[in-house]
């Protein structure tokens, strides 16, 4: 399956996965992630240039969790910026887009999972397992 993502979505995924990953010298915050959620993250920037080809549930899953911490990531420096400045500061109505458009993307990935675990169990006859979840493959 193919995640697609606008220009928007885009740029507020990479910047916000760099201020997750501490890479983002303008942000200031900085967040002490899980190494399995650090690690999820890292493997998900490079992807970030385009549309993402997603052909297991399990893959879906791993790019969920990245999108989660990079979400969390990003409401976190909303809300900072919209208690240091205002709430009408530009600076807060853009790191509310930022959060914007991730949270969509981690809706969007949310719909897509149950899409995959639906065909799954249509397929075999049963709920999706770790298993299915792994080789079980979607086309492009």
């Amino acid at each position: 399956m193919i995640l697609q993502f606008n220009y928007e979505e885009l740029t507020a995924l990479k910047a916000g996965a760099r201020s997750f990953l501490g890479r983002d010298e303008e942000s200031d915050s900085r967040v002490l992630a899980p190494p399995a959620e650090r690690v999820r993250v890292e493997a998900l920037l490079p992807r970030l240039e385009g549309d993402v080809s997603v052909p297991t549930l399990a893959e879906l899953r791993a790019v969920r969790s990245a999108v989660d911490a990079i979400v969390e990531c990003l409401r976190v420096e909303m809300e900072s910026v919209v208690v240091a400045t205002h709430a009408a500061d530009e600076q807060a109505v853009a790191a509310y887009f930022d959060f914007a458009h991730a949270l969509t993307v981690a809706h969007r990935l949310d719909e897509m999972a149950s899409e995959m675990e639906a065909m799954i169990e249509l397929v075999t006859g049963e709920p999706s397992t770790s298993a299915t979840s792994r080789s079980f493959h979607f086309p492009d």
